[in-house]
C-alpha cells in the first residue's frame, strides 16, 4: 500500500539530520514538512513524471557524475557540457549540499557517506505515488520512461528484461521508447512488449522490407498478440504515437528510439528486421499531422537521441511542445530551452541508474501550453521509505535460482561457470570480489578506474599488449574503501554479447580505430555523433585534440613502457562485445570476476588516461586525473 502525504513527510522528517536541502548548508539538519523535497506542489494542470536509463537498477546504487563532458563549438558551455564546480554555480547549488552530491562529482566518497545510495526501485515508487497525490490523482499525472531500462545488471541478463517490466509495471510507466531494449532476440523483445502494460513506442523504427515480404517476421508477431507488427502498410513495428488523457487535457506523446542502434549494437544477432534512423523530416511531418487532425493540447517527445541530438531537432521542427530525453546519461537540473520557428521547445534529460525523477508541470489554457515549472529530483535512498510492493517483487524474484537449461536455452555461452548453477540470483550478485583503495567510476568521456579493471583482466586473460573496452556510459560506482560485489560488476558488464575475443592488430589499424570513435564522439554536429564515450585503451597512452578533424586528432601512442607504438607492428589486441561479430573468449564478467578475485584489495598503481589537447578553458572538464596540454 502506499504511503500516505502525511505518513511520506513523517518517513522524510526521520532522516533529517543527514541534510535534504539543497542550499541550507550547516542549516540542512533544520528540515521540516513544509522544506521536503519530494512534496512538490501542483503548479499547472498536467504532471509529467520523467525517469531514463535506469539501466537494470532495481536496488539503491552509488554512481559518481563525470568530471570530464567536453563540448566543442555550439555546445561549448552549454549544459550538459558543464561539470564540477562550474555546474555548481552555474545552477546555484551550495557545494557539500544533497543537490551538489546528486549532479556532480565533487567530493564523491565524503557525499556518498553522508547521503548515501540513490535511485532503487522502491524508493522511486513511493516518490512517484507521492508526486501524484500531490498532483491531485494518478488522472492528473502522466509516467514516462526513456528506456535503456531493461538491460544492465545480472538479474535483467538472466531474465531477458522480464524483471525490468514487470517491475516498470508495478511503477506505473505509462509510455517507454527502447535502445538496449532491442539486444535481446526479437522475440524476446516483443515477448516484453506484450508484458508491458503501458505503450511502447517508436515513431523512427521500420520494419525491413525483406521482413514484410515473408511470413516468418508476421508470424513471430502474431504469436505475441501482434504487439510487434503495429502497422503493415507503413512498415511500423511499434506505434509512432499516443494521445494521452492528463487531468483532461489531451497530450500527444511521441517515442523516439535510439536512431544509431543499427550502428551501435550487432543487428542481425538481436533485430534483423528492423531499422532504425533519426528521420527528423518523418517527425516533423508526424507533429505537424498531429497538430492538425488530433487537435491536441500539447505535443511531447519521449526520446532516446542524447541531449545534443534533442536540442538539434528541437531548434529544427516547430510544435513540440517539450523533449523528455535520454541516452546521454545527462542529470539536468534545469530544462534548455531552444528557440525556433514555431516559439521554444523545452529539452530535459533525467541522468541514469534511477538516480533521479524528472517533474514538469504543464499550464495548459485554450488547447495550448502557456507555461511549465520543471524539477529534478534526486532520489535520496536513505531518507524515502521503499514501497512494500515492489520491496516484495524485487526480493521474491532475487530468489530465483539460476538455471543452466534455462539460461543455456537462450546463450550457451552464458552459462559456461558451473559454480552458479543452484544458486539464487542474490547469493550470486552478492559475493564479495575484493576491497578497493580507489573508487570505481566508469562515466566521463574517457578513462575511468572501472574500465581500468576491465582492461588489466582482458590483458590478463588473453596475455594480450593491449585491451579495448567501449566507452559505454551505463555502470553504477564504488566508493573507496568499499567492498566490491558481483553485482558492482555486473552493472557494468551485463550485455547479451559479452563474449570477449583477441585479435592481431597493426599499430596503424589501432590509431584508424581511435580516430574513428574520436570521430563519433567530438564530430561537432550532432547529428553525426554515434553515441557513448572514447573507447578504453589499456596497456597504451595516447594524446587526442578533441577540436580537430577526423585523421588528426590522436598522436603519441605508447605502451605502458613509454615505447612508441609502431604502425607496421602487429600487437595482440583483447577487447569484447563486438558489434560486427561475436568474440569466442570468455563472458567478461567472469574474466573480470576472476580478476578482482586474486586482487583482494584492489590497488590500480596505473590507469590510462589520455593526454587531453586543448581543453584546459573548457567548462566541460575538471580535475583531470591525466595530463592537459
Amino acid at each position: 500500500m502506499a504511503l500516505t502525504r502525511r505518513d511520506f513527510i513523517k518517513v522524510l522528517g526521520a532522516g533529517s539530520a543527514a541534510g535534504l536541502i539543497s542550499g541550507c548548508g550547516n542549516d540542512a539538519d533544520k528540515l521540516s514538512s513544509q522544506d521536503n523535497r519530494y512534496e512538490v506542489a501542483k503548479t499547472g494542470n498536467a504532471r509529467i513524471l520523467h525517469i531514463t536509463d535506469t539501466h537494470g537498477n532495481l536496488l539503491p546504487n552509488y554512481f559518481r557524475e563525470p568530471n570530464i563532458n567536453l563540448g566543442f563549438g555550439p555546445t561549448f558551455g552549454q549544459l550538459p557540457h558543464v561539470v564540477g564546480n562550474k555546474l555548481l554555480k552555474q545552477i546555484g547549488v551550495k557545494a557539500g549540499s544533497a543537490d551538489a552530491y546528486a549532479f556532480t562529482y565533487n567530493n564523491f566518497e565524503e557525499l556518498a557517506a553522508k547521503y548515501g545510495k540513490t535511485g532503487g526501485f522502491g524508493q522511486i515508487k513511493t516518490v512517484l505515488d507521492s508526486l501524484r497525490e500531490s498532483a491531485g490523482g494518478i488522472q492528473n499525472t502522466l509516467t514516462l520512461d526513456g528506456g535503456d531500462t531493461w538491460q544492465g545488471s545480472g538479474t535483467s541478463l538472466w531474465t531477458r528484461g522480464a524483471d525490468m517490466v514487470e517491475a516498470c509495471n508495478i511503477l506505473g510507466v505509462d509510455v517507454m521508447v527502447g535502445h538496449w531494449e532491442f539486444t535481446y532476440k526479437e522475440e524476446e523483445t516483443l515477448k516484453n512488449i506484450g508484458f508491458f502494460k503501458g505503450d511502447f513506442l517508436g515513431q523512427n523504427v521500420r520494419i525491413i522490407e525483406d521482413a514484410l515480404m515473408g511470413d516468418e517476421y508476421i508470424t513471430m508477431t502474431e504469436k505475441y498478440g501482434g504487439n510487434g507488427l503495429f502497422d503493415e502498410d507503413e512498415g511500423l513495428p511499434f506505434k509512432p504515437y499516443a494521445i494521452k488523457n492528463v487531468g483532461g487535457h489531451r497530450i500527444a506523446v511521441i517515442g523516439q528510439a535510439f536512431p544509431r542502434t543499427s550502428n551501435a549494437n550487432p543487428k542481425k544477432y538481436f533485430f534483423p528486421d528492423w531499422s532504425f534512423g533519426l528521420r527528423e523530416d518523418e517527425m516533423s511531418e508526424l507533429v505537424a499531422d498531429i497538430r492538425k487532425n488530433e487537435k491536441p493540447d500539447a505535443i511531447i517527445i519521449i526520446s532516446h537521441n542524447g541531449m545534443d541530438v534533442d536540442i538539434k531537432m528541437a531548434s529544427r521542427i516547430s510544435g513540440i511542445d517539450a523533449i523528455f530525453g535520454g541516452h546521454t546519461h545527462d542529470g539536468m537540473p534545469t530544462p534548455v530551452e531552444v528557440k525556433n520557428a514555431g516559439g521554444v521547445t523545452v529539452v530535459t534529460n533525467a541522468g541514469c541508474s534511477g538516480k533521479y525523477i524528472g517533474v514538469m508541470d504543464l499550464n495548459i489554457k485554450d488547447h495550448k501550453v502557456i507555461g511549465y515549472e520543471y524539477k529534478m529530483l534526486p532520489i535520496l535512498t536513505d531518507f524515502i521509505k521503499p514501497d512494500a510492493a515492489m520491496v516484495s517483487f524485487i526480493n521474491k524474484m532475487r530468489t530465483t535460482k539460476y538455471d543452466k537449461d534455462v539460461v543455456e536455452a537462450r546463450s550457451a555461452k552464458m552459462s559456461n561457470n558451473p559454480d552458479r548453477v543452484g544458486k539464487t540470483y542474490d547469493a550470486i550478485l552478492t559475493e564479495k570480489l575484493c576491497t578497493t583503495e580507489q573508487t570505481l567510476y566508469r562515466r566521463g568521456n574517457f578513462m575511468g578506474t572501472w574500465d581500468q579493471v576491465l582492461v588489466n583482466s582482458l590483458r590478463e586473460e588473453h596475455d594480450a599488449d593491449f585491451a579495448m573496452s567501449a566507452g559505454v556510459r551505463w555502470g553504477t560506482s564504488v566508493p573507496a574503501g568499499h567492498d566490491v560485489t558481483m553485482e558492482d560488476l555486473m552493472t557494468n558488464t551485463s550485455m547479451t554479447y559479452g563474449e570477449t575475443y583477441v585479435n592481431e592488430l597493426k599499430g596503424s589499424q589501432l590509431k584508424e580505430i581511435l580516430e574513428g570513435i574520436a570521430e563519433n564522439l567530438f564530430v561537432q554536429d550532432p547529428y553525426l555523433q554515434s553515441g557513448g564515450d572514447m573507447v578504453r585503451m589499456g596497456g597504451m597512452d595516447y594524446t587526442i585534440d578533441p577540436a580537430l578533424g577526423l585523421g588528426q586528432r590522436i598522436s603519441n601512442m605508447k605502451d605502458d613502457e613509454g615505447t612508441p607504438i609502431d604502425p607496421n607492428k602487429s600487437y595482440k589486441v583483447s577487447g569484447w562485445a563486438q558489434v560486427g561479430s561475436v568474440g569466442n573468449g570468455r563472458l567478461m564478467w567472469d574474466v573480470a570476476a576472476d580478476y578482482l578475485r586474486k586482487q583482494k584489495h584492489l590497488n590500480l598503481t596505473k590507469v590510462n588516461h589520455p593526454t587531453i589537447k586543448g581543453v584546459n578553458n573548457n567548462p566541460g572538464i575538471e580535475n583531470y586525473d591525466g595530463k592537459l596540454i
